[in-house]
């Protein structure tokens, strides 16, 4: 019977949406995390009559014909990339985008990623870095001795030294944006490589047209949302219980049948 296979990918597809779901509520509070959505498509279909044909010799035209779905599956899991809510934080070293754009940063291979997590340290040497330890491109130190860090909306980074009257200049944080932000892949640790989906990585400045700004002091907060969150978890758990009473009644169709045997 096709109403057990039928059924199961429905309960398959379910699961898998509940986890895109859990992953988002577990991430609520992750900095500048984007939530997922999982999408799906109906499987094949078998025709038992063809739409179109011919049922009698005058040429009479089959109207709308026979055709059984085989079920469903998964496509793609998307990631919604809106902003998320800036929160203020008063921490110097705290940053949020305002707008498209990503921050570089490097890893010890060498290897650029990107992230929007902007809650960044400072090593042992001065150095900007993530909470991993990874140098945000260019690579800023930060001068002993700075009593003050401003970095202003095009991500100057200006060091207020002690001895010295006026702020002293240490580069500017560099910003890349995507084609398809959706083609990046997450690494994890709120982190994102490019990929031939994303597009090629167009590197620029804060400010600058089609980059956003950055605001310091801010953290972006994650764009989930819990009522919708648990508003679709409902959805997916009452969808995955009736493609389990539809395996439920097909069994039970089939023992009918063995008993009349």
């Amino acid at each position: 019977m096709r109403v057990l296979s039928i059924a199961s990918t429905g309960m398959m597809a379910q699961q898998m949406n509940v986890e895109v779901i859990s992953n988002n509520i577990a991430n609520i509070n992750t900095t500048a995390f984007k939530r997922s959505r999982a999408e799906f498509q109906d499987l094949m279909y078998q025709a038992e009559k063809r739409q179109g044909s011919q049922s009698t010799d005058s040429g009479t035209i089959v109207p709308t014909g026979v055709e059984v779905g085989l079920g469903v599956r998964p496509t793609s899991v998307n990631r919604i990339n809106t902003t998320g809510n800036l929160t203020s934080t008063g921490n110097e070293l705290d940053l949020a985008i305002e707008g498209r754009g990503y921050f570089n940063v490097t890893q010890p291979g060498g290897e650029t990623v990107y992230t929007r997590a902007g809650s960044f340290k400072l090593s042992p040497e001065g150095t900007i870095v993530t909470a991993d330890g990874f140098t945000v491109a260019p690579g800023i130190t930060v001068p002993q001795g700075t009593r003050e860090v401003v970095i202003n909306r095009s991500g100057e980074v200006l060091a207020y030294v002690d001895g010295k009257a006026q702020p002293v200049n240490q580069g500017q944080l560099a910003m890349t944006v995507f084609v398809n932000d959706s083609g990046l892949e997450a690494l994890g640790d709120n982190l994102f490589r490019a990929t031939p989906a994303s597009g090629e990585p167009q590197e620029g400045l804060a400010g600058q047209a089609g980059f956003g700004t950055i605001r310091q002091k801010y953290l972006e907060s994650s764009n989930v949302n819990v009522v919708q969150e648990i508003t679709e978890l409902i959805s997916a758990q009452r969808a995955y219980e009736m493609n389990a009473k539809v395996i439920e009644a097909g069994d039970q169709m089939a023992s009918t049948m063995t008993n009349m045997r």
